[in-house]
């Protein structure tokens, strides 16, 4: 699996471009039927607008594209969009950009700059999080060694765990499957051997991440 970017909260961006408003609304979605049904509620929320454009990916490998131009001249609105989420390489993402008509004609690089342009602006807004391949584990040591243990998550730039405290202490971890290995080594060499790894499954692992540009 390859990293790829998906949207974790909703964001918003406006373009005014000779005083037609592009409005920008990005949202995470898991299905196409989950985007589908947003598009209608939206559609209905912003009836007076002249067009609702959109574009929505799906899938660790975008699986499910589509667009619709929604009458603005055919490749001018709903295509910009994608290429936005392509590019940018963000999946299980709908971004929906609202055009009130300001009264003058734009033209066809007119409208494929602005409707780009406020869904990067949208994009820039919303929560982003980086989708990396893990591993989630359960990771057992005693009392003495929690001090170390805790030094070596923040060292490989794992977040908090799920503690369980008995006899020993009980961590449930993901992390990066990349950095597994090397984390386990690193552990159990720091405890002398007395930390136990369990349960070791593949998992997705998310990070907050910034786009580029």
């Amino acid at each position: 699996m390859k990293e790829y970017f998906i949207t974790s909260e909703k964001g918003h961006g406006e373009v005014v471009e000779k005083k037609s408003r592009f409005i920008a609304h990005v949202i995470p979605v898991n299905s196409e039927e989950e985007a589908l049904e947003i598009i209608e509620s939206l559609k209905k929320e912003y009836w007076d607008a002249r067009h609702n454009c959109y574009a929505f990916v799906c899938g660790a490998n975008n699986e499910v594209q589509r667009f619709s131009d929604d009458g603005e001249p055919q490749g001018t609105a709903g295509k910009p969009i994608l290429e936005v989420l392509l590019n940018k390489n963000v999946h299980n993402t709908l971004i929906l950009v609202t055009r009130y008509f300001g009264g003058t004609l734009l033209g066809t690089g007119g409208l494929i700059r602005a409707y780009g342009q406020a869904a990067l602006e949208g994009l820039k807004d919303a929560k982003i999080e980086e989708v990396f391949e893990g591993v989630a584990f359960e990771l057992s040591v005693d009392y003495e060694s929690i001090g170390k243990i805790k030094y070596n998550m923040v060292q490989f730039g794992v977040g908090d765990a799920e503690e369980e405290y008995g006899e020993e202490v009980t961590l449930k971890i993901q992390m990066k499957k990349a950095d597994f290995e090397k984390f386990k080594t690193s552990v159990i060499d720091a405890t002398s051997g007395k930390a136990e790894f369990s349960d070791v499954e593949e998992c997705e692992y998310r990070e907050k991440a910034e786009l580029d540009g």
